[in-house]
């Protein structure tokens, strides 16, 4: 038994031979050629579909169904408009409006206006500070009522 050189061993290696028996040889060609647009059609009509539900232009017209609920009082809420971060001017003027209170959809008309944005952050730091207070307080008066248990007196909690 002879043992042939690299070269031509790959030479008596027929790839057209075993492409043949899978349905790859040069007569398939046409048909695969004919498979590979046809998924490359299907997959950017999906594709297509998939960028156009998530940002539609039209913004009614999505391909996700709309709960009757939602349908009735779509026209009462409208989307807010927030200014890009680094223009402090119309930033500065948005929270003074009141647009950083409440969720990005509101009312149409009513964008807070009993509470303007000093009163809404007061009040924020009202709460915090009585909160802080609460605490303050728990805390002492679990010292007080543990130092008063060492000394033998009986209180309770």
């Amino acid at each position: 038994m002879r043992t042939k050189a690299g070269a031509s061993m790959a030479k008596s290696f027929d790839a057209q031979k075993y492409l043949k028996r899978v349905g790859l040889g040069k007569e398939d060609y046409h048909f695969w050629k004919q498979v590979g647009k046809a998924l490359l059609c299907t997959y950017t009509l999906f594709g297509v579909a998939w960028v156009w539900n998530e940002t539609s232009p039209l913004g009614w017209w999505t391909l996700k169904p709309r709960p009757k609920e939602e349908k009735e009082l779509a026209h009462l809420y409208e989307r807010r408009k927030f200014p890009y971060p680094g223009d402090d001017k119309a930033m500065e003027e948005f929270v003074a409006k009141g647009g950083m209170i409440g969720t990005t959809i509101g009312p149409k008309g009513i964008i807070e206006s009993d509470k303007d944005s000093y009163n809404y952050q007061k009040a924020l730091q009202d709460k915090k500070v009585d909160q802080e207070a609460f605490k303050l307080w728990t805390r002492m008066r679990n010292e007080v009522i543990s130092e008063l248990q060492e000394k033998g007196f009986d209180v309770e909690k």
